[in-house]
């Protein structure tokens, strides 16, 4: 397709131009044609090749014809001597080889082409073949890769060598065989092919502790030349130190010696590299870390701006566990402040904050002030979370940091980043009891100009529940009540529940709220007058009987157990399909419903009715709740508690699909079977599961209900129920047997089957009913006034010591799936390299007893985990029950 003609004065110079813009799959493929032509043209043939790669790389898919057509044209161009054309060919085959048939009758030219004397072609023509080849291929130029991997041409060694990587994720054992010529490859001159056989040769042995530390020790005696050789080198040993460990009696580590020796290396990225392992190091020392520090500091200093770059986010990294060791690096950072690159002067700033002491604090601030209008708001972000850790730290700085975020606060931003101050001041108000008053204030101050309805309203919510708390609640009515004037109908109604928040708490206050209640009553918003009326009358304000003051308080400040997604969706239910019962607020199901992450699976049968969670208006919880209660046997269980997701019993591929849905009750446990049939020729009867509770003592079966017929691709379920203690989180594993009546189907149109059967039997997976499956996870909107109004009558706090563990994330993880609770205000997120971490839970135990959790997190030098933890209830059982959990999990 013709290109518009572009005059080079035109206002396009900031403009992206290709010379492929606007071309089309139909015209290219119409193009490609020339492949076809007697006499070749090398330079046009090129040009459409560039052209199909072009639309191949940008996404445009071909169809199976189109690609094999394209694939044979191609083909027919190793006629052709031109040495520039044949490379676009061997890129061509490699593109289309995944989408094209028969792609195998290029591979004789392509083995002609491994033997050429041309170097260029024997290895391009390599790392084609072992692209598209397969295990009985490979076996017959096996032969020809291993003389290519030792070829005195460093670029056939190395094509050799990268194919062996490749081929080792599908042909292993085939690729293993090649170790002593990969060996040999490690000794060569060449930089590039001895950095491929050492990454070839790691690969070959990864999974053998003893063989890699073995190779490591060989080659740390200086026989790798190449850096990029080294600087995998010093990779993997720094695997073999994690792995093997800190000698516990003499401190010292294995092959540290090498790694601090590379520091001393003539490749700046060897240094670079070798002073990063070390900083990784665990529990590494401050002796160990001073020699790596000191040339990270000279980096600094460097004219090459990614050496600056790199030295200076790996000080800021190291500053998160040793900030006592970056601060000789000070007065050097200071300097990249003013760097004409805006990464590492953010970087330099997130550095000094983290290193500074209370001194420095404001200095900071005024070198800070100046440099914040200079960056773009992602950058702004990660300045404003150091000067909330900075506060934090030194909490008695907090007038010139909360100063600081306040004027920030007033200049130009986007919403995230506005919404990032706004968190750190509620974090800092909060945490340092002495900012709350200026805090607030800065916060009223913002919202008069703020631009941003979402942060007007969180602002004006946790308003409400900490300006009452204040030593003069009565200064924060104007702020208040000028947005109900001022805003628009979502902030105004949401200023309206403040000022109820602040006549409940404040009995002062209460004529004055009143009056401004009442003139809310001739808003011209729905929502706002509603909201006003109701509080009038929940406050007594319009003459009527007054609710008790503990009712009041637990309307206006208690937190909506309900998820607000479940809630919208039973509304759309109850007014989709009309009835004339009111709306019941306790049928809306409370477990938090995730949106799991979805995975490529094989494709396979798999059931398609309550295997997993139902389509359309009906949730979930309410299609199991009317199943189970249509059935007689079950009806005396009484209100379903709660649902697990289905429960995979089967792998996939195979003949009969099964999975399991836990259905707990107060006293019993109802175990939903979801089978479906994959086999056309089979009609299964009388299908039921034989169940072996030997492993949970504290379950007897109490009944079940097989499933009549399960014809093919059908969905069916059946169902087995056992009794447990009443109250009581009984756990246990059961053993699963399907049993059967199978009868051959003679008409698969009809799904006529035969009149006699044989039984038969299919083995199931085993599962689990744990601790997690007597709890809903139910969100709280405001933990801390949650936490508060449960009070501590019920709050029962103990230590647990959770041994060694990969990470602090891993811990939390793995507390938070145990005890199967909702984590509130994203406390689930650990920082990387955080050294201790507090996670909030909430949840609804068995019995419908509300349960908030604090965690607090901390992890050592060894990676031992110690974590405190405090539960608080409305039965002291419950307490009990939660750490019990813990303990026992």
């Amino acid at each position: 397709m013709a290109q518009p003609l572009v005059k080079k004065d035109d206002d396009r110079d900031d403009e992206e131009y290709s010379p492929f813009l606007g071309i089309e799959k139909g015209a290219v493929l119409q193009e490609a044609r020339v492949f076809n032509d007697p006499q070749l043209d090398a330079r046009r043939c090129s040009q459409v090749i560039t052209k199909l790669l072009y639309l191949l790389n940008q996404g445009e898919t071909f169809t199976k014809i189109e690609a094999t057509e394209v694939f044979f044209s191609v083909t027919k161009l190793f006629q052709s001597r031109d040495i520039g054309l044949r490379r676009m060919v061997y890129l061509m085959i490699k593109e289309l080889s995944p989408s094209a048939d028969e792609v195998i009758i290029v591979t004789s030219s392509l083995m002609k082409d491994m033997n050429s004397r041309t170097d260029m072609y024997r290895a391009n023509a390599i790392r084609v073949l072992c692209r598209i080849t397969d295990g009985t291929l490979l076996t017959q130029i096996e032969r020809y890769l291993k003389q290519a991997i030792v070829d005195k041409n460093p670029v056939v060694a190395s094509a050799a060598l990268v194919s062996g990587i490749h081929l080792l994720q599908t042909n292993p054992e085939i690729v293993k065989r090649w170790s002593n010529e990969v060996q040999e490859a490690v000794q060569s001159r060449a930089a590039l092919v001895q950095f491929h056989a050492l990454a070839l040769l790691h690969q070959i042995r990864q999974n053998d502790r003893l063989a890699v530390s073995k190779l490591v020790t060989s080659l740390t005696k200086g026989t790798v030349r190449s850096p990029l050789a080294q600087c995998l080198l010093i990779r993997y040993t720094s695997q073999v130190i994690r792995e093997s460990g800190v000698n516990t009696q003499t401190g010292d580590r294995p092959f540290y010696d090498y790694l601090e020796g590379c520091l001393r290396h003539k490749a700046e990225m060897v240094i670079f590299e070798a002073a990063r392992a070390i900083t990784v190091l665990s529990g590494v020392t401050t002796r160990e870390l001073t020699p790596a520090i000191t040339v990270l500091q000279l980096f600094l200093s460097s004219s090459k701006p990614v050496l600056r770059f790199a030295a200076v986010r790996t000080l800021n990294k190291v500053a998160m566990t040793h900030p006592m060791a970056v601060t000789n690096c000070n007065i050097d950072m200071e300097s990249l402040i003013s760097d004409q690159n805006r990464s590492i002067a953010t970087l330099a700033i997130t550095t000094l904050l983290k290193t500074g002491n209370e001194s420095s604090v404001d200095r900071l601030m005024k070198q800070i002030t100046n440099f914040m209008s200079d960056i773009a708001d992602e950058f702004k972000i990660v300045v404003v979370d150091a000067i909330r850790s900075l506060c934090l730290k030194f909490p008695l700085k907090y007038r010139s940091l909360m100063n600081f975020l306040s004027n920030i606060l007033r200049e130009e931003g986007g919403f995230e980043y506005k919404k990032a101050i706004v968190d750190s001041i509620v974090i800092l108000i909060r945490d340092i009891p002495d900012a709350k008053e200026s805090g607030l204030l800065h916060l009223c101050e913002f919202i008069e100009d703020c631009e941003f309805t979402y942060l007007s309203t969180q602002i004006l919510h946790f308003l409400g529940n900490e300006g009452p708390k204040t030593s003069d609640p009565s200064k924060y009515i104007r702020y208040i009540y000028n947005r109900v004037i001022l805003e628009n109908a979502t902030v105004r109604a949401s200023a309206v529940s403040t000022l109820a928040k602040f006549g409940a708490m404040i009995d002062s206050l209460k004529p004055r709220i009143f009056i401004l209640l009442r003139r809310c009553l001739f808003d011209n918003d729905d929502e706002v007058r509603d909201r006003a009326t109701l509080y009038l009358n929940t406050l007594g304000g319009d003459g009527s009987v007054v609710e008790t003051d503990k009712d009041v308080k637990e309307f206006l400040f208690g937190s909506l157990d309900i998820p607000l997604t479940n809630m919208e969706t039973s509304l759309k239910n109850y007014i989709q399909n009309p009835s004339e019962e009111p709306f019941d607020i306790n049928s809306v199901p409370k477990e938090v419903k995730s949106q799991p992450l979805v995975e490529k699976k094989a494709p396979g049968k798999k059931p398609t009715g309550l295997g997993a969670p139902p389509t359309g208006p009906t949730s979930t919880a309410d299609t199991y709740e009317r199943i189970l209660s249509s059935i007689p046997e079950f009806t005396s269980f009484g209100k379903l508690f709660k649902s697990s997701a289905p429960v995979e019993l089967t792998e996939a591929e195979t003949e009969y699909a099964v999975n399991v849905v836990k259905h707990i009750f107060d006293r019993h446990v109802v175990f939903q079977y979801n089978c479906t049939n994959t086999i056309p020729e089979q009609l299964l009867e009388n299908v039921f599961v034989i169940v072996d509770a030997s492993e949970a003592e504290e379950f007897s079966e109490v009944g079940s209900k097989p499933l009549k017929s399960l014809p093919y691709d059908t969905p069916g379920q059946t169902f087995v129920a056992f009794e447990k203690p009443e109250g009581v989180p009984a756990v246990g594993k059961f053993s699963n047997m399907l049993r059967f009546t199978v009868k051959e189907v003679v008409d698969t149109s009809t799904g006529e089957a035969e009149d006699d059967g044989v039984e038969d039997e299919y083995q199931l997976e085993d599962f689990e009913v744990v601790a997690a499956d007597y709890m809903v996870k139910v969100g709280v909107s405001n933990f801390r006034n949650a936490w508060e109004s449960m009070g501590p009558d019920f709050e029962r706090i103990d230590e647990y010591g959770l041994g060694p563990r990969e990470s602090l994330a891993e811990a939390v993880s793995t507390v938070i799936n145990l005890l199967g609770m909702q984590p509130c205000e994203g406390t689930e997120v650990v920082p990387s390299n955080s050294r201790s971490h507090s996670c909030l839970l909430s949840g609804l135990y068995i019995g419908n007893m509300k349960v908030l959790v604090r965690l607090s997190f901390g992890i050592d030098a060894s990676k031992e985990v110690a974590m405190k933890l405090a539960v608080r209830s409305e039965d002291e059982n419950v307490s009990d029950t939660i750490h019990d959990i813990v303990a026992s999990g």
